[in-house]
């Protein structure tokens, strides 16, 4: 006998592609829809409707069916209350337990929708159920934050996930950022985007995050990068020792690894540099200590010092030193990241495959992404680890920041950026 479900989705789910996804998840594993309802939006700023039935030669592929198309936005039109299990110790979650998405979440608990709090991909969900007359809380945690006794979401029920709208017009949350990567683009239109978009949330008091490869300073991007931070247009900055170290390099003996960043000649002993850089900034106590008593007088780092911008170091077993900034702990690391990524509107990810990654990771699909890397194997993996709501670029960074730089410049000299917004999203 055939099992039988009912699903539903809403919103610009033909313009976002969800509709056609939803289609090919059933048909793929093996099963048969009916449509049951079908609303169309029939302007650009409407949404859609669809409800069906979803059809399976027995209750397992059923349920296979129905997991996919939960992680697609497909939602059952009978819900009940989410499943909890307490944890049996530390770090353990119950067998079977619910692994997020990194889409907007809600669960069902005593009949009440509750949101699910800092939503991330690949986390458990937790119920803090509080005190009598205080609201139940929902929140994702890592499998290493799991305490004996957490009351962890198990299964899919009274679970409801909402993916991001993308509608035609460009209108919602990422304007011009609809996803994918092209190296075929006009690159000057869409730094001329990603420039009124660094405006435009800077005009809205929301927040930056920079997350930056020893690349940007080895392709000759670091001035640019550095006068970003210095007119307020980066708020955090999250990179590794490299970058770091190699920034700091540049301005100490005007080299990065060793190179001249002025005739691209290594001089002698310019591999040395970077050793000598990360040994001077130990004897200073640390990039601060090494800025306030004249060590480091300009660059990425610099700028971080003396304009009170926040930064992330995050090391690995490749780093020479390291600078005492840097978080040698994985851990420790990880959840710096993570507080960075939670308050970041938007995201910046400058040549960097592995920090891109691992940040993007910690990035609900709400947050706007872009990634620029010469490699298209860096964006292509982004996306592929989930991050779909990115937008890459592939592009030489040592191009890319200059011109961003001076597109941001042009787009406060032409005054009302709600104008140019406007006018891109008329383009697009």
């Amino acid at each position: 006998m055939s099992a039988t479900r009912t699903v539903e989705l809403d919103g610009h789910i033909i313009d976002s592609g969800t509709l056609q996804r939803t289609f090919g998840i059933v048909m793929d594993l093996g099963g048969s829809f009916e449509i049951e309802t079908f609303e169309v939006g029939r302007h650009k700023d409407e949404t859609s409707y669809c409800r069906m039935s979803v059809s399976a030669d027995d209750a397992d592929t059923l349920q296979e069916i129905l997991h996919e198309l939960h992680q697609n936005g497909a939602n059952l039109t009978d819900p009940v209350d989410a499943h909890v299990t307490p944890a049996p110790k530390d770090q353990v979650v119950p067998k079977g337990f619910y692994s997020t998405t990194n889409h907007p979440t809600e669960i069902r608990y005593d009949g009440e929708w509750v949101p699910v709090e800092n939503i991330e991909m690949d986390c458990a969900i937790v119920v803090e159920e509080g005190d009598e007359g205080e609201p139940i809380r929902a929140e994702t945690k890592v499998l290493n934050a799991i305490r004996e006794g957490d009351l962890v979401v198990t299964d899919e029920a009274g679970i409801r996930v909402k993916p991001p709208d993308r509608p035609r017009d460009g209108s919602g949350p990422f304007g011009f950022m609809q996803g994918g990567v092209s190296a075929e683009r006009p690159s000057e239109s869409l730094i001329d985007d990603v420039a009124e978009a660094l405006v435009a949330t800077k005009e809205r008091g929301e927040s930056v995050l920079v997350v930056a490869g020893p690349a940007v300073i080895h392709a000759g991007g670091g001035d640019e990068l550095a006068r970003l931070v210095r007119e307020g247009y980066v708020d955090m900055l999250s990179a590794g020792n490299g970058f770091a170290t190699h920034d700091i390099e540049r301005g100490l003996y005007g080299t990065s690894l060793g190179m001249d960043m002025e005739t691209m000649e290594h001089p002698r002993k310019g591999h040395k540099h970077h050793i000598y850089t990360i040994s001077e900034v130990i004897r200073a106590g640390g990039i601060g200590p090494a800025v306030e008593e004249g060590l480091i007088e300009e660059g990425v780092m610099y700028e971080c010092v003396e304009n009170d911008v926040p930064y992330v170091l995050a090391g690995s077993i490749r780093d020479d030193g390291p600078l005492p900034d840097t978080i040698t702990d994985a851990i420790e690391a990880q959840n710096a990241i993570r507080e960075q990524a939670r308050e970041a509107d938007l995201v910046l990810l400058l040549s960097t495959l592995l920090h891109s990654v691992a940040v993007g990771n910690c990035l609900p699909s709400t947050t706007r992404v872009v990634c620029v890397d010469i490699n298209p194997a860096t964006v292509t993996q982004l996306l592929d680890r989930g991050s779909s709501q990115a937008i890459g670029m592939v592009t030489d960074i040592g191009t890319f920041i200059p011109m961003l730089a001076e597109a941001v410049l042009d787009a406060e000299r032409g005054g009302g950026i709600e104008d140019s917004e406007s006018e891109s999203n008329a383009e697009h």
